[in-house]
């Protein structure tokens, strides 16, 4: 039976038959049934057979977020990132992606998770307000190499991460997390599944894996103002690089010996009650084992921010269907959900302005990495004149739907062209093959690593499970 949150709350269920480790002080605290479910699931899952779909689909998210990391490189939070790193020093132990930088797990995660996030072009799981890939693959990858797991090893840490982070805030609650708490969903999510991936790489047992989440709902943390961020520097390391850093802390605290709570989600002072009293703690075991979470995570299609994947959408629908050049458009009306309207209109970074990438959209006919990053185009007089053409209309009746726009394009001969997006290219509901996500990373990655270790990268990726040693792809991420 479900328990109930009067249950789990004031912890009053039985206790979890673990040995106690060495040194423990007799008598084990009490573990309620939401924690006694989650934790053993944690520790079975480096030995847990994932179903094929989820395998070959934590390889596409795997392959993305490696290649959001190189894209990123080159850009200001990327660049940051290298520098930080580089000047820490430290133990050549992880790679820090994009460079020629090794040093500790724990920096090797916070620059990789800033070079995740740096470019826009990272996952995202819309139902818990989240980008689980920027903070769990460095995490699993800085644990890993650190060990030296195999490949199925890793990739079973990677799609815990996913399972874990994402349910932490749907369990408090979203979007009200952010609107109504200002605090950040995205950090909050990413620094569970970062945990959850390093402490399945590092083969925490039970015991450790409710030590593992006490440390690390210590340090969930990120609050809502990274929207004000303008360089984007912030906005990577609240993403990715924070959560990474501290889901790896973690992980790396219990495995040294640390001792902490056994059950932060019940009992005084438990996470729930911290952060949202009236939540619901069996949220965070639905159909786990059941209902995979990257199944329900996003690839983007465009290297853009999220609200601005249906628009582009739409666009190179009705061009397709009906071709057409920019001077030959006389108006673009663009609606989307209110909130997502305000994320990206007429904002000052290319990549999340919504009119400015229209723009390159109808003069370009597609949008490539190199244009959403291009700066100095912001002020190009020939992408301003299309810019002018663009209207954004934020819609109520949008916002109770997931990502969709509806796109009405105005031709000078007076032809109206219409496009109602419903479904992103690269969501669950309408996802990339195969192909199509290795030719987006190929994109991505080639121009910086150069075709022939792209390609390589590319094919020992898919190929995940035969690789015995993490470590292999070492030479493959970094510049030499």
């Amino acid at each position: 039976m479900t328990p109930t949150r009067r249950d789990v709350l004031q912890g009053v269920c039985a206790m979890a038959a673990t040995a106690l480790p060495s040194g423990r002080a007799t008598g084990a605290q009490p573990v309620g049934p939401v924690m006694a479910t989650l934790s053993s699931y944690m520790r079975d899952a480096r030995e847990h057979a994932l179903p094929a779909e989820v395998v070959e689909k934590a390889k596409h998210h795997i392959l993305d977020t490696l290649a959001a990391m190189i894209s990123g490189a080159d850009l200001a939070p990327g660049r940051a990132a290298i520098s930080f790193a580089r000047g820490y020093g430290g133990a050549r132990i992880a790679t820090v992606v994009a460079s020629d930088v090794q040093c500790g797990p724990i920096e090797a995660a916070l620059a990789n998770g800033v070079l995740a996030h740096a470019d826009e072009t990272d996952d995202s799981h819309a139902p818990s307000l989240s980008h689980p890939g920027c903070a769990v693959v460095p995490a699993a990858l800085a644990v890993g190499e650190q060990l030296g797991i195999d490949g199925m090893h890793f990739l079973r840490a990677v799609a815990l991460g996913y399972d874990i982070g994402p349910r932490v805030t749907m369990c408090l609650g979203v979007p009200a997390l952010s609107r109504e708490l200002h605090k950040s969903s995205h950090s909050i999510a990413g620094v569970f599944g970062a945990a959850a991936a390093a402490g399945c790489a590092a083969g925490l047992d039970l015991q450790q894996m409710r030590w593992l989440l006490d440390y690390t709902a210590q340090q969930s943390s990120g609050i809502a103002a990274w929207q004000r961020d303008s360089d984007h520097i912030e906005k990577a390391f609240v993403f990715g690089g924070m959560p990474a850093r501290s889901g790896v802390t973690s992980a790396l605290l219990v495995r040294a010996g640390w001792t902490g709570i056994d059950d932060i989600f019940s009992g005084p002072d438990n996470f729930i009650l911290a952060n949202v009293p009236n939540a619901d703690p069996a949220r965070l075991i639905e159909k786990l084992g059941e209902r995979y979470e990257l199944m329900r995570t996003n690839i983007k299609k465009w290297s853009v921010g999220s609200p601005i994947q249906a628009p582009l959408d739409a666009l190179e629908l009705m061009m397709k269907r009906r071709p057409f050049a920019a001077d030959q458009v006389h108006k673009v009306v663009v609606r989307l959900g209110t909130r997502e309207a305000s994320v990206v209109n007429n904002r000052d970074i290319p990549d999340i302005c919504l009119q400015h990438m229209v723009a390159v959209m109808l003069i370009d006919n597609t949008v490539s990495f190199h244009a959403a990053h291009d700066v100095p185009r912001l002020q190009d007089p020939a992408v301003l004149r299309q810019r002018a053409k663009v209207e954004l209309l934020p819609d109520q009746e949008l916002d109770r739907r997931v990502r969709e726009a509806i796109v009405t394009v105005v031709l000078a001969d007076g032809t109206d062209l219409s496009e109602h997006v419903k479904a992103v290219r690269g969501t669950a509901d309408n996802p990339m093959p195969r192909e199509e996500v290795v030719a987006k990373c190929r994109d991505l990655i080639a121009p910086v690593m150069g075709a022939e270790k792209c390609a390589e990268l590319i094919d020992r990726v898919l190929a995940l499970e035969s690789v015995g040693n993490i470590q292999a792809l070492r030479s493959l991420l970094q510049k030499s």
